[in-house]
C-alpha cells in the first residue's frame, strides 16, 4: 500500500508539472506566433513605402495531456488575429476533428478548451483547421489554416505479456546459462517519448535455479547439475517493468513452468543381491519360473533394460526374456528338469541400459549383476520304462504259454514304488498275449499264424502300485517268425490245351507255383512228376530252375473222339527246412487245330458235322436264325398295334362304353360268368344254356318246363332239387356265383300276396297253406294264416 500511495503522488506531481509546461508553451508560442493581418510598412531607401502581405497567423502544434482529469477544461490554446482588435467585431471558427464535441473555441477570445478527457493509445493527434470571420457579415478576414492537437502521452499503461503462462522443457545436468525460453511483453504507452514504454524484465520467483536477462527477457539456467529424478518441475515468476525499471513505473508478471527432461544419466540397479525362486520338475520347457527387475530412475527409452544370463551352472537350463511393459526379466525354463538328478541351479543375470548416453559415460557402467538361485522341487512322476518301445519275436505256431519277451519300469521317485503291468487290450482284441504283472514277462495264449498277421502292435501299461493315477505306456512290437508250415501250390488254376496235330517234346504250357510262407521257406520251388507216372507215355515236365516248369507232349498223334481230357498230377517242393510239398492236378483238353497250330476247337462232337462245314459257314447260319427271330417278333408286335387304335385312336368319349345294370347283381363276376338278358327273360329259354366257361362233352337234353306244385308241395325241398340240378348240370354258370332272378315265376297257387290288391278287392283270402310251406315261411304264416287275427286287432 505505501508503494502504490508513492506511485500516485508521483503520477500526480509527473501530471501538474507537465500541464503548467504545456500552458505556458502554448501561449509562448501563441504570443510568437500571432503576426498582424495589415502588415508591415516599411520605408525603403529613396522613402518609398513598400507593402507587403503575409499571413495573419501561422500554427505550430499544439499539446495537451492525456488523461486529464481536473475540475476545469483544460486549456489547448489561443487562436488570435492581428486585425483583431479587441472590439468583438472578429469571430473565431474552429473545425475539423473533434471540433465542438472534444474542443470548444471561445469565439470571442479564441481560448480552445478541452472538454474531454483524453487516451493517447486511443488516439494521438487530432487535425483541426481554424478561421477568423467578420461577426456581422461572416465574411472571411483570414483564409482558414488548420493545425494539430497532440495528446501528450503519461505512463498509464503497464506492460502486458503475450501468454499468462508458458510453458518450456530444458535437459536435466544442463551447463549454467543454457537458454530455456524468451519471455516477450508489450506496454501500449508511447516509446518515443520519455521511458514510459522502456521495459526491463527481473525474476520474482525461480530463484537460484533460473535468472532473466533484462532486457531480452530470455530465461537461462543458473545452477549446474538439475537432476530431473530430484525434482522435474520449477514454477518461475517473471516481471516486466516500464519507466527502466526505475521507481514509479508500471508493472506486469507472467508464469513460466519449466520441466527437465531426462537423460540418461543413471544405471540400472538391482534392489537386492541374490533372488530365490523355485519349479517342479514336472514343469514343461517355456514355463515361466520367476522374475527380477532392476531399477532405473530414468524415464522412455533412458531407462529400458534388457536382461540376459552371463553365468551359472543353470544356462543350459533356463533362459531368460525382457518383458518390456513392466521392465522386469522373465526366467524360463529352457529343458526338463529331473529334481532326483539336480536339485538347484545357480544364475548370474545381468542387466544393461539398450540405449546409453556418451556425455553420462563418466557416471560409471550403466549396468548391474545379480544372482538368481533356482531350486528344483520334487514331483510325482509316472513310472518310466527303461526303452521307449520294445521289439520281440516269437515263432508261428509256438505252444501256448511261450514267452515272447520281458519289459520293465521303475519309479523314478525317491519312494520307488512297486510296479505292476498290464495289456491295453484295445491293442489286443484277439487276446493273443498276456502279462505277468509282477515281472512283465509276456508270454502267448494261443497259436499265431505269421500268414494270417505277420506282426502285432501291442501297448503295456505300467502302474504304481500306491498311486494309481500315475500310469506310463510303451508299445510293443511282436514279429511272428515264420516256420515253413505251406506247401507250396499252383499259382493259378491252370487249364491246359494240346493240338491233336502237336509234335513229340513240343511245349505248350509254362506253370509257376506260390507259397504262403515268407522267402526262406518259400522259392526255390522244385517240380516233378510223381513217380509212379515218372514215365508218363503222353506228357512229361521240365524244370526250369527259375521257380517255374514247362510241360511238353511226349508223343504225336492225340484224338478227340479217343480222350478229349487228361489229368496230370505235378508234385511242387519248396526251399523250407525241412521241404514241403504238395500234388497238383494239371487238367489238359485236346483240342482241334489248323497247320498253323491255331485253335480252332476243343468238343468232341465237332465230328459230327459235315468235314467241309468251317467256322464262317456255322457263323452265317446264326446270323441267318438271329434275323429270323427279329422278323417274328417284329410281326407280333405290328399285329398287336393293329388292336389297340380301337380305343386309343378313335376320338370317343369314354362314357359311351359304361355300361349300367338296374338289377342288384353280385358285381363284375355276373356279366363274366352267364348272359345277363337270359336271366331278364326266362320264358325265352327254349333249349339248354350253354356254358361259357367250358364246352360241354355231351349236348344236354332240352330240360322240361317246369310243372305247377301241387298244393301239398313243400317249397323247401322245391328248392334243394333245383339246387342239385344246377349243381349236375354242366350247362350252368359256374359255381360258388350268385345267381339273380328278376322274375317271380309264370304263376302260383297262393296267388299274389300284395296287401295293395287285397285292399282292392272284397273276396276274402285263405293263407292258411302256409303253414304247409315248413319253417322258413312260418313268420309269414304267422301274419296271414287267421283273419280272426286281424280282425281282433283292428
Amino acid at each position: 500500500p505505501k508503494m502504490k500511495e508513492d506511485h500516485c503522488l508521483h503520477a500526480a506531481l509527473l501530471c501538474l508539472g507537465l500541464l503548467c509546461y504545456s500552458q505556458a508553451l502554448t501561449k509562448e508560442r501563441l504570443n510568437h506566433t500571432r503576426p498582424s493581418l495589415h502588415g508591415h510598412h516599411e520605408k525603403g531607401k529613396e522613402g518609398q513605402v513598400l507593402h507587403r502581405s503575409k499571413r495573419g497567423w501561422v500554427w505550430n502544434q499544439f499539446f495537451v495531456i492525456e488523461e486529464y482529469t481536473g475540475p476545469d477544461p483544460v486549456l489547448v490554446g489561443r487562436l488570435h488575429s492581428d486585425i483583431d482588435s479587441g472590439d468583438g467585431n472578429i469571430k473565431y471558427i474552429l473545425s475539423g476533428e473533434g471540433a465542438g464535441i472534444i474542443f470548444v473555441i471561445d469565439d470571442k477570445s479564441g481560448n480552445i478548451h478541452a472538454t474531454k478527457t483524453l487516451d493517447r493509445e486511443e488516439r494521438a493527434q487530432y487535425t483541426l483547421t481554424a478561421q477568423a470571420v467578420d461577426r456581422n457579415t461572416n465574411r472571411p478576414l483570414e483564409p482558414p489554416s488548420e493545425f494539430i492537437v497532440k495528446v501528450q502521452d503519461i505512463n498509464d499503461n503497464p506492460p502486458e505479456f503475450l501468454h499468462e503462462n508458458y510453458h518450456a522443457n530444458v535437459p536435466e545436468r544442463s551447463n549454467v546459462g543454457t537458454s530455456v525460453i524468451q519471455v516477450t511483453a508489450s506496454d501500449a504507452d508511447d516509446p518515443t517519448y520519455g521511458n514510459s514504454a522502456k521495459l526491463v524484465y527481473s525474476i520474482l520467483e525461480g530463484q537460484p535455479y533460473f535468472s532473466v536477462e533484462a532486457q531480452t527477457g530470455i530465461i537461462r539456467t543458473a545452477l549446474p547439475n538439475m537432476d530431473r529424478e530430484a525434482k522435474e518441475e520449477y514454477h518461475v515468476v517473471i516481471q516486466a517493468k516500464d519507466m527502466g525499471g526505475h521507481m514509479g513505473g508500471l508493472s506486469g508478471t507472467t508464469k513460466v513452468t519449466i520441466t527437465l527432461t531426462d537423460v540418461n544419466d543413471n544405471p540400472p540397479k538391482f534392489p537386492q543381491s541374490v533372488y530365490q525362486m523355485s519349479v517342479s520338475e514336472a514343469a514343461v520347457p517355456g514355463e515361466e519360473v520367476g522374475r527380477v527387475k532392476a531399477k532405473d530412475p530414468d524415464i522412455g527409452e533412458n531407462g529400458l533394460v534388457a536382461y540376459s544370463i552371463i553365468d551359472g551352472d543353470g544356462m543350459d537350463m533356463f533362459e531368460i526374456t525382457t518383458d518390456y511393459e513392466t521392465q522386469e526379466g522373465v526366467v524360463k525354463l529352457k529343458k526338463t528338469l529331473d529334481y532326483e538328478t539336480k536339485k538347484s541351479y545357480s544364475l548370474k543375470v545381468e542387466a544393461a541400459n539398450v540405449h546409453i548416453d556418451p556425455k553420462f559415460i563418466s557416471n560409471g557402467p550403466f549396468k548391474d549383476t545379480v544372482t538368481v538361485k533356482i531350486a528344483v522341487e520334487d514331483a510325482d512322476e509316472p513310472p518310466v520304462f527303461l526303452k521307449p518301445s520294445y521289439i520281440f519275436e516269437v515263432q508261428e505256431n509256438a505252444a501256448s504259454g511261450t514267452v515272447v519277451g520281458k519289459v520293465h519300469a521303475k519309479d523314478p521317485d525317491a519312494a520307488n514304488s512297486a510296479i505292476r503291468y498290464s495289456i491295453d487290450r484295445h491293442t489286443d482284441l484277439e487276446r493273443y498275449f498276456v502279462i505277468n504283472a509282477e515281472d512283465g514277462n509276456i508270454k502267448t495264449i494261443k497259436a499265431l499264424d505269421r500268414e494270417e498277421m505277420a506282426w502285432h502292435n501291442i501297448s503295456v501299461f505300467a502302474v504304481e502300485v500306491h498311486k494309481q493315477h500315475q500310469e506310463a505306456k510303451v508299445p510293443i512290437a511282436i514279429k511272428v517268425v515264420d516256420v515253413n508250415d505251406n506247401a507250396p501250390k499252383f499259382a493259378a488254376a491252370y487249364e491246359a490245351f494240346v493240338c491233336e496235330n502237336a509234335r513229340s517234346n513240343q511245349q505248350f504250357i509254362t506253370i509257376s507255383a506260390d507259397d504262403k510262407d515268407d522267402s526262406a521257406n518259400g522259392p526255390r520251388f522244385i517240380f516233378s512228376l510223381p513217380p509212379e507216372i515218372i514215365h508218363n507215355p503222353n506228357f512229361t515236365l521240365r524244370d526250369n530252375r527259375d521257380n517255374t516248369a514247362s510241360v511238353l507232349v511226349r508223343r504225336e498223334g492225340f484224338s478227340r473222339q479217343k480222350q478229349d481230357l487228361y489229368l496230370l498230377p505235378i508234385v511242387i517242393s519248396d526251399g523250407g527246412v525241412p521241404p514241403l510239398s504238395s500234388t497238383n492236378t494239371l487238367t489238359i483238353r485236346v483240342c482241334g487245330c489248323d497247320s498253323g497250330g491255331s485253335l480252332l476247337s476243343c468238343n468232341a462232337e465237332a465230328y459230327v458235322l459235315n468235314a467241309g462245314l468251317s467256322t464262317g459257314a456255322l457263323i452265317a447260319i446264326l446270323a441267318c436264325i438271329v434275323i429270323l427271330l427279329v422278323i417274328v417278333v417284329l410281326f407280333v408286335t405290328l399285329k398287336r398295334q393293329k388292336k389297340e387304335p380301337l380305343i386309343v385312336f378313335e376320338e370317343e368319349d369314354v362314357r359311351e362304353n359304361i355300361i349300367t345294370y338296374d338289377d342288384e347283381g353280385g358285381g363284375e363276376e355276373d356279366t363274366e360268368a352267364f348272359d345277363i338278358a337270359t336271366l331278364q327273360n326266362p320264358d325265352g329259354i327254349n333249349g339248354f344254356i350253354p356254358r361259357k366257361d367250358i364246352k360241354p362233352e355231351y349236348q344236354y337234353l332240352p330240360r322240361p318246363g317246369l310243372r305247377p306244385a301241387p298244393n301239398s308241395v313243400d317249397v323247401d325241398d322245391f328248392i334243394n332239387t333245383r339246387i342239385q340240378e344246377a349243381d349236375n348240370d354242366p350247362t350252368a354258370p359256374p359255381y360258388d356265383s350268385i345267381q339273380i332272378y328278376g322274375y317271380e315265376g309264370r304263376g302260383s297257387v297262393a296267388g299274389s300276396l300284395s296287401s295293395l290288391e287285397s285292399a282292392t278287392t272284397d273276396s276274402d283270402l285263405d293263407y292258411d297253406y302256409l303253414q304247409n310251406w315248413g319253417p322258413r315261411f312260418k313268420k309269414l304264416a304267422d301274419l296271414y294264416g287267421s283273419k280272426d287275427t286281424f280282425d281282433d286287432d283292428s
